[in-house]
């Protein structure tokens, strides 16, 4: 008999997450209610979480209550349902990976921090530790899943021949050498009727990201990821960290599904799906996208770009949003305005055009033109929390000296801001 197998892909919770200081709490629990609906349904036999369970390395005592109790009702809707999650980039891998040898008894594996065999960051990977097996609905391996969570440069091995730099990077050939040992790991234990399925939560080619969501992780945009590390025996690849659902290029297997929900306002636009994904005697025989509905609105005015502050007070004067609503459910407002100078009263004058309507306006995005500079030659003032840290030292160079930074300094630069990260990180656990 063939063996069918069912997965549900989703990745970039981002519980705690908050919108320009407002919470999502509401969100977040009707897509977690969602999902859950979801995998009964389908009657889905594993689901995988791949990367950014949570927004920080330490979130709040409310976003990880409402995790675990994801993970109990999932376990009483569906008790055979195998749960493999991965941390990513914005998850604390320890804290995170913590909970994985009690969880391991209701049907739930968790890959924090990259195992190893002994004590030290440069001691072996343990790649047996991340290989996975998924079952089906009579409790037969399906599938392995070679479990790979977000890669730091400091998990990676060490080479054991130096690198040509003009025809391999480094860093690309450690997350190289990773996944072939985790691969080779699950090969070992796979069977003729079984799948072989990869995880990752990084930045691959290919592929579109939002301007204000994603990190540049990996040492910058320069070590995206090529397909290639995913072989041709891999039957699916659920990727993590890019919000925008979509194939790496135009391999239809090695997917992001994306977030569920919007987590900065040019998302807006962005269609929230998890991913259903069908095996049937360890082969993929379809794919099947279900919309994550939205529960609460994200609007932006205008719609395209920046515009006069006469059209954006008359447009928000226009503005339609249903009456009553309860102050979690009320869209996210965004106005966007062209000007020719400074507005003292910016604020009070959107506030008063705005009114009585249920609305949180979360930002207001100013464009200065000038008197004698064509629109298409000014650019749109950005706060500092919209820049990413690669841009903000690209910025501090530029105005002291000529030209760009080298590669090697931005290896260099990613190599300090990643050790200050992890820093942070044990400050805060």
């Amino acid at each position: 008999m063939r063996r069918h197998l069912k997965l549900c892909h989703t990745s970039d919770w981002h519980l705690g997450h908050t919108l320009h200081g407002h919470p999502r709490e509401h969100e977040h629990e009707r897509f977690l209610a969602f999902l859950l609906d979801v995998l009964e349904r389908e009657a889905v036999d594993a689901l995988i979480v791949a990367g950014d369970v949570f927004d920080t390395a330490n979130p709040p005592a409310s976003a990880q209550a409402m995790f675990y109790r994801f993970l109990a009702e999932a376990r009483a809707r569906l008790p055979r349902l195998d749960v493999v999650i991965v941390a990513g980039n914005h998850d604390s891998a320890a804290r995170l990976g913590a909970a994985d040898p009690v969880l391991r008894a209701i049907g739930v594996r968790i890959v924090g921090a990259v195992p190893r065999l002994g004590a030290g960051g440069r001691a072996p990977v343990d790649a047996d530790a991340m290989v996975v097996p998924l079952h089906d609905r009579n409790n037969e391996v399906a599938a392995w899943v070679a479990a790979v969570p977000y890669l730091r440069p400091a998990d990676l091995p060490a080479l054991d021949a130096p690198v040509n730099a003009e025809r391999a990077d480094p860093l690309v050939e450690g997350v190289r050498r990773v996944y072939g040992e985790v691969l080779d790991a699950a090969r070992a234990r796979q069977k003729p009727d079984q799948a072989l399925i990869a995880t990752g939560h990084c930045h691959m080619v290919d592929v579109q990201r939002s301007e204000d969501s994603e990190r540049p992780i990996l040492g910058g945009l320069k070590h995206a990821l090529p397909v290639d590390l995913f072989p041709g025996d891999v039957g699916y690849a659920a990727l993590g960290h890019i919000h925008l659902a979509q194939p790496v290029g135009e391999h239809e297997h090695v997917r992001y599904c994306g977030s569920p929900i919007p987590l900065s306002m040019p998302e807006e636009s962005y269609p929230h799906e998890v991913r259903l994904v069908r095996f049937e005697g360890g082969v993929l025989v379809g794919q099947t996208k279900v919309r994550v509905p939205r529960a609460v609105d994200v609007i932006r005015v205008p719609g395209e770009e920046a515009d006069s502050l006469e059209r954006v007070l008359g447009q928000l004067e226009r503005l339609e949003v249903p009456a009553g609503l309860p102050r979690e459910q009320q869209p996210f407002l965004e106005v966007r305005v062209r000007l020719s100078e400074p507005v003292p009263d910016l604020r009070r004058q959107i506030e008063a055009a705005i009114g009585e309507r249920p609305v949180r306006l979360v930002k207001i995005t100013t464009a200065y033109t000038g008197r004698d500079v064509p629109l298409a030659e000014s650019a749109p003032r950005r706060d500092l929390g919209d820049l990413q840290v690669e841009e903000v030292f690209r910025q501090a160079y530029a105005r002291r000296y000529e030209g760009d930074p080298s590669p090697a300094l931005l290896r260099a630069f990613h190599e300090v801001a990643a050790s200050a990260a992890r820093a942070l990180e044990e400050g805060e656990a």
